[in-house]
């Protein structure tokens, strides 16, 4: 009889306790904001992230995309799988010492499997995985912003109750139409941040759910439980771990859901906590850490982190990442002063992009951000304005009376400032000054503390409606620059000129805007935005090179050599730049220079098929042919597919009489490309000469039907017609020859010396 009676009355408890959860303070009660079920508002959070990124759908791969994505050949099906686990972000090995020691197998997992499902390097699925993770991640941030603003409680039957719709449903849209967190979805490189979201997300989730019996108790018994589940605790830990093999900051979640505990399921007052133990209270033991698990629960996340960093050091080895000073010069500078002074103003500029997301670039490196070498610098006053707020807000958190708002600040600071450490410079040097796809995970203490001052504003103002306009203002204002920004990332030209405006000091976006209108075939422009990027940064060697390549090209040879010998200078061990140098020289004719320059770059990088290829062009022009041979067969060992190498071959096996020989390579070479029709055509030359028509005539052929516009197919079948005595094929292919190429070398006279034939047939004839 009691358990019925017991069992009865539980709705009107659970009922009981729903209301006295609303009777405390609550952002809800003052904030002027839509009351939506919970189904709606994830629907509305869906649709909205959903709008400001859909047009990204259908961009390029973009800047870091090339390296990540096209070069990386952990992406390829012929790669093991196993491989993975020993490479970086970017495919190289993690015992290189060139690796930058971005771990995240995982993310290069999902990279795999569009590649594979797609067959291809087709950028739409790529897109669309972006897209679709930030939509789900935005509708879990209703979760839990709910549980972060509205604090955690459940039903008897172990449903958790929402005790803050209005305000979880702004924070989670404040959140889906950031503008800052168009790097991490239209730039397919960012799905490393929203991987680790997703899991840091669900590790959060699944630590609440350890407390599910607790909070049911309570609602029973009307006395707070101690139980939790460990199950759940060590759940949250394995899905930590997941996120930090998606992106480094996943880590960070074990240390969230530790303030978590303290604050929400133990109500621990910091400040009381920390007297007491300055002075030693006996109380301590009453402090609710012992009493309810606390120091248990914080044990098993420090054990599992402990043993996850443990893991991921034995497999990435004790090698520090390999940057330079243009990627953080702050990190190189002499002084300890000027290290932290910019590593200040760099957390200021971070701070400022979540609050004014308008200036917004790719790349925030070289010059862009030039050093603060002195206080007298002026923008000293962005540092004091950022610990100005920074020591408001803790004093606030901690110091307060009201036990609500000490939560939620400390809530919202912990969410801001602990997922940011790793891009701190704090405990290890980071390869970049400011980057925006790190501010994904801190963007969630941003909206909890925005959503809080909307409330303490809206408690105040009289007209309440005019503050809920401003917010939906401001909500539409980011909309409309997440579709810009969007749109600027659908293509490499768009987001480098784009830079342009944001970061004029920045060497590397001149030098990509550079890059960009080089591959279009604009080399004077290129060369002026090249230059400009040397201008910046004289230290800039790939700029160097590539400047000295288009010079090379439009044969200003000597100021190409003036750059090139400058770039190797600088970076000794910059092989391609030995490479080009190498050229130049060649151009030059300073054979002995040239051939020096060629074996420097191949001894700072053994596997070079192109500078063997370059290097038997050399031994060529000094008819050293054995050298040459030697040099090309090393390209096509180290290359397979080198088509220009195994051509070379062929064509000076051909000119010095080695036809059998041309022969046996030419084959060998088109069965590793059997598809290239240069090689069809050189070796249907060798294949003429040693009278094997037939053979020779299938292969021209061939090769004119994948050319049909190459002039010299056409005169060389020709030829081949011309020894054989079909007479009037050869006329035919002599006239398409020369309607495409009235230049042809010999065509013309060849083409007189058979009409001369004809003409004579037909007179015998007569």
């Amino acid at each position: 009889q009691i358990f019925n009676q017991h069992n009865a009355e539980a709705p009107n408890l659970e009922q009981a306790f729903h209301r006295m959860a609303q009777m405390e303070p609550n952002l809800d009660h003052d904030i002027p904001w839509f009351l939506l079920p919970s189904y709606w508002a994830k629907m509305v959070v869906a649709l909205i992230s959903f709008l400001c990124f859909a047009n990204s759908y259908d961009g390029d791969f973009v800047f870091d995309d090339s390296e990540a994505i096209i070069n990386n050949k952990d992406l390829r099906a012929e790669t093991p799988l196993g491989d993975l686990w020993y490479h970086d972000f970017w495919g190289s090995k993690l015992s290189s010492n060139t690796s930058h020691k971005s771990y995240r197998p995982l993310t290069v997992l999902t990279f795999r499997m569009n590649y594979l499902f797609a067959g291809g390097f087709y950028p739409v699925g790529f897109h669309v995985i972006n897209i679709i993770l930030h939509c789900t991640i935005s509708v879990l941030m209703v979760d839990v912003f709910s549980i972060l603003l509205g604090g955690l409680q459940f039903t008897n039957k172990g449903r958790r109750l929402n005790l803050a719709p209005k305000s979880s449903l702004l924070a989670a849209l404040l959140f889906a139409v950031h503008p800052v967190h168009t790097e991490c979805v239209a730039g397919i490189v960012g799905r490393a941040d929203l991987l680790c979201a997703l899991f840091f997300l669900l590790s959060f989730l699944g630590y609440c759910k350890a407390f599910r019996e607790n909070m049911a108790s309570f609602i029973l018994t009307g006395k707070e439980g101690h139980t939790f589940s460990v199950f759940w605790v060590l759940v949250s830990v394995v899905l930590g771990a997941i996120a930090m093999l998606c992106k480094e900051q996943g880590i960070t979640i074990l240390g969230l859901n530790a303030v978590f505990d303290a604050l929400v399921i133990n109500k621990i007052n910091l400040l009381e906590l920390i007297r007491k133990l300055l002075y030693k209270d006996k109380s301590l033991e009453n402090a609710g850490l012992l009493r309810k698990g606390l120091l248990f629960r914080i044990t098993l996340l420090m054990c599992g982190g402990a043993s996850i960093l443990y893991i991921r050091w034995r497999i990435m080895g004790t090698g520090p990442p390999a940057f330079t000073e243009v990627d953080n010069p702050a990190s190189f500078a002499d002084s300890l002063f000027v290290r932290a002074i910019n590593y200040n103003y760099y957390y200021s500029l971070n701070a400022w992009l979540l609050l004014c997301p308008w200036w917004l670039c790719f790349d925030w490196s070289m010059g862009c951000i030039p050093l603060i070498k002195s206080v007298s610098d002026w923008r000293i006053i962005a540092l004091a304005a950022l610990w100005f707020c920074l020591i408001g807000l803790i004093c606030q958190a901690l110091c307060s009376e009201d036990s609500h708002k000490r939560r939620i600040l400390t809530l919202g600071l912990g969410f801001l400032i602990i997922p940011f450490l790793p891009a701190s410079n704090l405990f290890f040097r980071v390869g970049f000054v400011v980057a925006e796809r790190v501010i994904y995970l801190p963007s969630i203490g941003y909206c909890i503390l925005f959503t809080y001052g909307f409330s303490l504003l809206s408690k105040q103002a009289k007209k309440k409606k005019i503050l809920a306009v401003a917010v939906l203002g401001v909500l539409l204002v980011n909309v409309m620059r997440c579709a810009l920004r969007s749109s600027q990332w659908r293509s490499e030209e768009q987001l480098f000129r784009s830079a342009l405006s944001v970061c004029p000091l920045n060497a590397k976006v001149h030098y990509n805007v550079g890059k960009n209108l080089a591959d279009k075939g604009n080399q004077s422009a290129a060369i002026k935005y090249y230059r400009e990027a040397v201008r910046l940064n004289p230290k800039y060697v790939h700029a160097m090179n590539n400047l000295g390549n288009i010079l090379k090209e439009r044969n200003e040879l000597h100021e190409a050599e003036e750059l090139l010998s400058l770039a190797v200078q600088i970076q000794p061990d910059f092989a391609a730049a030995w490479m080009n140098l190498g050229i130049v020289q060649n151009s030059l004719r300073r054979f002995e220079e040239a051939e020096q320059s060629y074996w420097t770059a191949i001894k700072h990088r053994k596997k070079y098929p192109d500078c063997y290829y370059n290097l038997g062009r050399l031994y060529a022009d000094l008819n050293r042919h054995i050298d040459a041979l030697n040099a090309w067969r090393n390209a096509t060992v180290l290359k397979p597919e080198h088509s220009l190498a195994w051509n070379n071959m062929i064509i000076l096996l051909d000119n010095t009489g080695n036809l059998a020989q041309a022969e046996a390579v030419g084959r060998e070479a088109l069965e590793l490309i059997p598809n290239d029709h240069s090689l069809m055509f050189s070796l249907a030359n060798v294949l003429g000469k040693s009278q094997k028509y037939k053979e020779s005539e299938a292969l021209f052929l061939k090769a004119i039907k994948a050319n049909p516009n190459a002039a010299s197919y056409h005169g060389n079948l020709a030829v081949l017609y011309h020894r054989w005595g079909n007479l009037d094929l050869a006329k035919k292919h002599y006239e398409v020859s020369l309607k495409l190429d009235p230049m042809a070398p010999g065509t013309k006279e060849n083409y007189n010396l058979l009409r001369r034939k004809l003409e004579q047939l037909q007179k015998k004839g007569g």
